[in-house]
């Protein structure tokens, strides 16, 4: 079978691998589509704090497909059932799991990273790690449920995001973009915000989508804040950008008593001067991973249409030439490229 392996250092190429056989407890799953995401892209690049994958790896970690075979112990699925996938796997053991916060368990391992993933042909995965999927959802589409679960965490349970407000979000990355659509999806007012380079494929995307948008390198940001929430500042403000910069600009951004919430994983060290965070009484908090509720949540929004999948994802790229689709996603050419593994 067909698998997408990374070799080295923004090393990736197509090689011929075994189909895996279902353990008594797994199922076998007939990949469908993936699609790449920031993580992949840090994998791709070997950075620091993505140095321990071990080298050759199947990498790929969102994905959707259908279920192939079922091992003797499985019970729940069967045979031609639609699935995805939640990547990281909790322990279910630990204090945060038993605590009820099991998307920052101490034992998590992810999909594509720490074992071989789904960018494949077929992949193999512990029955309780999966989510049956309605019969009306395209499996195309179903392939960015994860990353969609990702954003409905931070905006419907790590923000205090209600219809009507003003809300910014830093970044027309795939979670910038989905953490827009699941905010525009409750009715509130979205602003997002991009970056030189994000103005060629990026920042149309997400006024594609209906979502205004601020190219910073050509505009004033803080007279577009001054005009989008009548002087007031924005009540929330996600930051998705990874850069040690952008909790600053989002504090900068942000009304008196409103909230930032950082979702992006700076890869450096940020200095926030703290005296206006407590001077205005801003809600400072973060936002990792997802949950259960939070799949199942995503799901829903693609399913309804309430999350325009067809417009984010970008099916131009092919398994032939993966690296094509991993460099393009470095130059910020596109947003949510997906591999396609059926015939």
């Amino acid at each position: 079978m067909k698998a997408i392996v990374q070799t080295g250092q923004r090393s990736v190429e197509l090689q011929e691998r075994e189909k895996p056989t279902p353990t008594a407890n797994e199922v076998l799953i007939s990949v469908h589509t993936a699609g790449l995401c920031g993580s992949d892209a840090h994998a791709y690049k070997y950075e620091d704090g993505y140095e321990w994958i071990p080298i050759p790896r199947v990498m790929g970690h969102e994905y959707s497909g259908e279920v192939a075979a079922v091992g003797e112990d499985v019970s729940e699925f069967e045979p031609g059932d639609r699935v995805v996938e939640e990547p990281i796997h909790d322990c279910g053991t630990c204090f945060q799991c038993k605590n009820g916060q099991s998307n920052v368990c101490q034992n998590f391992s992810i999909t594509g990273m720490h074992t071989d993933g789904a960018y494949t042909e077929y992949t193999t995965v512990e029955s309780h790690h999966l989510h049956a999927l309605p019969d009306s959802m395209p499996l195309e589409y179903a392939s960015i449920t994860e990353p969609t679960s990702i954003a409905t965490r931070a905006v419907f349970d790590q923000s205090t995001t209600v219809p009507g407000d003003t809300v910014l979000v830093e970044g027309p990355g795939p979670i910038g973009v989905l953490v827009a659509a699941v905010a525009d999806s409750m009715g509130a007012n979205v602003l997002v915000s991009g970056l030189g380079k994000d103005a060629e494929y990026r920042l149309p995307l997400v006024r594609e989508l209906g979502i205004d948008t601020v190219d910073v390198a050509e505009d004033d940001l803080e007279s577009v804040t001054e005009e989008f929430t009548d002087g007031i500042g924005f009540d929330v403000v996600f930051d998705t950008t990874g850069h040690e910069s952008g909790v600053e600009m989002a504090i900068d951004r942000v009304r008196k008593g409103g909230q930032v919430v950082v979702v992006g994983l700076p890869g450096a060290p940020s200095e926030v001067f703290m005296t206006p965070v407590v001077r205005g009484e801003i809600d400072l908090n973060t936002s990792y991973g997802s949950t259960w509720r939070n799949f199942e949540q995503a799901i829903r929004l693609i399913d309804s249409g309430a999350i325009d999948t067809n417009s984010i994802i970008d099916t131009s790229y092919t398994v032939d030439d993966p690296t094509a689709a991993f460099e393009a996603f470095l130059e910020s050419e596109t947003c949510k490229p997906v591999f396609s593994f059926h015939d």
